[in-house]
């Protein structure tokens, strides 16, 4: 055993520098090693051109730059050649995107507005954080812990993000009511941000439900305004998808499974690397019989033309209002280690027909963005007859009847948009937001004279806007600047009376008393009932 260790003593700096010289050697031979690089043994993936040039350019760049906003531009401009629904969410967006979908925030439980550089809470929702703690309709907000929000060019994203928070922890409030200053801690709660704007009966047997997009919330909203109107009697019902920008899949297919009969193609959707998925109906519905229809314009997209088109495809019910946006792209959407998100088209949908309804964006995103302005010149927001329908393919519904694809849900029955609404003055109160500021104002000053009405129904029925109020608000126009109130025509004072009474009744009832104002005197709605009311049931 000694004289194994003592060769081995013998050899050792002899093998040494065999490896020492075999390195040196193979070293020399190695990519980079007459060129300053440094010497690798594993080759590292290729970062690509662009991730290149991001690189050298934070390494190497004469000036200092926001590198942020470089890779921002760079990935816009390389979406801005994909389709025009493909987007990145930077991550200062993709909290408030996510919450808008999810159907909840965090925060007080409040709506507010800013007028005259105060923080005004408008309403207070019900059975939240800031009922609790006892805050009311008609409160100004002046501070919120250590800030100052009062006289300080306010924003509305400023105080979002002030009031705003994990549930359960506290935000020091000071708030002014009637001229006093008083402290309110409010305890932050999970707010519900609600898909169901409306529900409520029509007329009798008539049940309305207004969506607004198709959230993780909205099936369920949507079954319980199904369940409560059921026990009111519907036993036909009007659906209002007007405006609705769409969401979820998920959401539009479930509820169309309580609308269609068991086992019906609703949608499905396919991709060049994304295999062919049927969505279906599975179980018995809840409003499987009994007359539908559904009102559509050109802001119905995405989710919402998925529903109404396979109600139309199923012949289940009637199309009514103007032809639909035209998406009909799939997008899912992907975390980015930066903290953003790329929301990426990787399918198209179809509907039972086999219509795609995607509206062409083969001449850019620019062309597309303008699609609806371009409706509006060429008068098909008039008129059907100007309709531009791009497929030229002749697609039918389950009983034969024609109909489109290539660019929306082509409605069947087409209701145009009043133009001669908007007259310089009401535009101008539109844009100022006169009509929502002034009943604010109205009604917290005259909360005693609304006390005696029992709901929505009962002051849609009572309630008449007065001469003293359409007098105090043209001289609160004027004070706005909004300019013709001296000479307004008949239709102008119709439309400003229907608005006060809505905006009133928003006030009282939130959207739900909005909407069951407003339709009143809709044409849309009008057409709607007189449709469902003359079907058998």
């Amino acid at each position: 055993m000694i004289m194994s260790n003592r060769k081995l003593n013998v050899f050792l700096p002899l093998l040494f520098a065999v490896v020492l010289a075999l390195g040196m050697f193979l070293g020399h031979k190695m990519p980079g090693s007459n060129n300053g690089g440094a010497t690798v043994f594993f080759a590292k993936p290729s970062k690509g051109p662009l991730q290149e040039v991001m690189d050298l350019i934070k390494a190497k760049y004469v000036d200092s730059l926001n590198t942020d906003d470089l890779q921002q531009e760079a990935i816009d401009g390389l979406l801005s050649h994909l389709d025009p629904h493909s987007i990145y969410i930077p991550p200062s967006e993709l909290q408030r995107v996510n919450e808008d979908m999810e159907g909840n925030f965090e925060g007080i439980g409040v709506e507010f507005n800013i007028t005259a550089d105060t923080v005004n809470v408008v309403s207070v929702l019900s059975g939240g954080p800031s009922e609790t703690a006892g805050v009311q309709t008609g409160d100004k907000i002046l501070k919120v812990n250590d800030s100052l929000v009062a006289g300080n060019n306010i924003t509305p994203d400023r105080i979002r993000k002030l009031l705003r928070g994990p549930a359960g922890s506290l935000v020091n409030t000071v708030i002014l009511r009637q001229q006093k200053k008083i402290q309110v801690p409010i305890k932050r709660g999970v707010i519900p941000l609600y898909s169901v704007d409306a529900s409520y009966m029509a007329a009798p047997g008539v049940g309305y439900i207004k969506i607004s997009k198709f959230s993780a919330t909205t099936y369920d909203e949507f079954m319980k305004a199904i369940r409560v109107l059921d026990k009111q009697g519907m036993k036909k019902l009007i659906i209002d998808l007007r405006q609705n920008p769409g969401g979820y899949l998920d959401a539009a297919t479930r509820i169309a499974d309580e609308l269609l009969g068991d086992d019906k193609l609703i949608v499905y959707t396919k991709g060049k690397d994304f295999p062919r998925t049927d969505y279906k109906t599975k179980r018995p519905g809840m409003f499987e019989k009994g007359s539908l229809a559904v009102l559509t314009d050109e802001g119905s997209a995405s989710a919402s033309e998925i529903l109404s088109g396979a109600i139309q495809d199923w012949d289940r019910g009637t199309i009514i209002g103007r032809r639909t946006f035209g998406k009909g792209l799939v997008q899912e959407q992907y975390d980015l280690d930066n903290g953003g998100a790329l929301r990426l088209t990787v399918a198209r949908y179809y509907i039972p027909s086999g219509r795609s309804i995607q509206k062409p964006y083969g001449k850019g995103h620019d062309d597309y963005d303008e699609d609806i302005a371009e409706r509006y010149h060429h008068g098909e927001l008039v008129n059907k007859d100007s309709i531009k329908i791009t497929d030229t393919v002749i697609y039918k519904t389950a009983a034969g009847r024609t109909v489109y694809g290539g660019g929306g849900i082509t409605p069947d029955i087409f209701i145009p948009f009043d133009t001669s609404r908007f007259t310089p003055t009401l535009t101008a109160i539109y844009t100022r937001n006169t009509f929502s500021n002034f009943a604010y104002q109205y009604y917290t000053s005259h909360r005693d004279a609304f006390k005696s009405y029992k709901n929505a129904e009962d002051f849609i029925k009572s309630y008449q806007p007065g001469a003293d109020l359409f007098n105090e608000f043209r001289e609160y126009a004027k004070k706005d600047s909004v300019p013709g109130m001296d000479h307004l025509g008949p239709r102008d004072e119709k439309e400003i009376h229907q608005r006060l009474k809505a905006m009133l009744a928003r006030q009282l009832y939130r959207t739900e008393g909005f909407y069951e104002a407003i339709n009143a005197d809709d044409p849309m709605m009008k057409k709607a009932l007189e449709v469902v009311e003359k079907e058998k049931d």
